[in-house]
């Protein structure tokens, strides 16, 4: 769509990992030269030079690894600890004083490139792991410790942990301000929308709704069900949940408007554990005599629960229009809690008598039992039905976040 947002993703963490290639490249030469200015008090300097030459062509080589995340994968982070632990514990190899004299390690400094390569792929955590490999295997170098060889690792345990921690921060502000930039292009979309389609569609929409009420007849059900269609477009454009509909003929009562829910959307969801915003599914009722309140964040559910939710829902609002008629009123509130979702269902209509839903269970009609009651209980959740003669029907429908049982087993 022409002018639409487009929400450009920029990297945090990108320049870390450039600053990481340079550290490589200057820590090896830094090692090269320490070695080459200790040469003469090698007992082998054969070793030394062996391994810093392959440190170097492993440097050089397996720069493009250490150029962001993707390529950095866990192999390769495997293998370059293990060449600077190689190094730390040929040192001795090398020179046979190393262990009584606090001097550099063959690889010195070059080794912390390979813990913050931890740091920054998988956090404080990789960090951790990495730098205590590091540390034990000093500490076996050394034979006998000092207290600046203590003081050494606890230094790069430190500040690995740190720099991983940092990361971590980094990467979940990353995604909060990612997400807040998608959000902000599409209220702008909608909002942009809103104005072109006021303008148009809804002013024609409203207008065949008056004129049809006037003229009566078959031109007052033409009336209402642009009216129908006026609330529904009105919510789509305020929320972006209502997807789009489509009329149908019923052969029993004429021409209705019947919602079609995610005819695409929900064809998407590959697995029942992905999750779905129940509003999406329910906010498909809404219409001249049925309001629906929703909470202004997503509500979030597995898929395969929030389907038989929301068909427990529209199985409410079925008995609605089949028990209290189809001039009833109905409203419909979803909460949000921390631990469970409750969607409560009311009319306005007649209510239940007393002891009409087990004799109507007797007789093999099991909408509630069935259709409400059996839904959430497959769910892990509970339905409670409340009703007064003559003060309406209440259902209050409550699905745990993390549910149980059958849910979402059924399509």
């Amino acid at each position: 769509m022409a002018g639409r947002e487009r929400v450009v993703r920029m990297s945090v963490e990108q320049p870390l990992w450039r600053a990481l290639t340079a550290y490589r490249v200057l820590t090896l030469i830094y090692a090269a030269l320490l070695a080459g200015f200790g040469r003469a008090t090698f007992e082998r300097p054969w070793v030394a030079v062996a391994f810093l030459a392959f440190l170097a062509l492993w440097t050089l080589v397996t720069l493009p690894r250490v150029a962001n995340a993707a390529s950095c994968t866990k192999r390769f982070l495997g293998l370059d600890l293990v060449v600077a632990l190689t190094g730390i514990l040929l040192t001795p190899l090398a020179d046979l004083d190393a262990q009584h004299v606090d001097g550099p390690t063959l690889p010195s400094i070059w080794t912390a490139g390979s813990v913050l390569a931890f740091a920054l792929k998988g956090g404080w955590r990789w960090a951790a792991f990495a730098s205590t490999l590091v540390a034990a295997a000093n500490i076996v170098e050394r034979g006998e410790p000092s207290e600046d060889t203590f003081h050494n690792v606890l230094l790069v345990w430190v500040a690995s942990i740190a720099i991983g921690y940092v990361v971590e921060v980094a990467r979940a502000s990353e995604r909060t301000l990612a997400r807040a930039l998608e959000i902000e292009a599409a209220t702008r979309e909608r909002e942009r929308l809103a104005r072109d389609i006021h303008d148009s569609v809804l002013q024609v929409l409203a207008m065949v709704q008056r004129r049809g009420t006037a003229l009566g007849g078959e031109a007052a059900e033409l009336g209402r069900m642009a009216g129908e269609q006026e609330i529904a477009l009105r919510t789509l454009v305020s929320s972006g949940l209502v997807p789009t509909t489509r009329v149908s003929e019923d052969s029993a009562e004429g021409a209705v408007v019947r919602v079609v829910a995610g005819e695409s959307g929900q064809d998407e969801e590959d697995t029942e554990d992905a999750e779905c915003d129940l509003r999406t599914l329910l906010a498909v009722h809404a219409g001249s005599r049925v309001s629906f309140a929703e909470p202004g964040a997503p509500v979030l559910l597995p898929a395969g629960a929030a389907r038989e939710l929301a068909a427990a829902v529209s199985a409410a609002l079925d008995n609605v229009r089949v028990h209290a008629g189809t001039d009833a009123q109905a409203w419909i509130l979803v909460e949000d809690e921390p631990d469970a979702v409750i969607v409560t269902v009311r009319d306005d209509g007649p209510g239940i008598p007393e002891g009409r839903l087990d004799q109507a269970e007797g007789e093999g009609r099991l909408g509630v039992a069935l259709s409400i009651r059996g839904r959430l209980r497959d769910l892990g959740g509970t339905a409670e039905l409340i009703s007064v003669p003559g003060q309406g029907t209440e259902v209050e429908l409550k699905v745990p976040k993390v549910s149980r049982g059958k849910a979402g087993s059924a399509r």
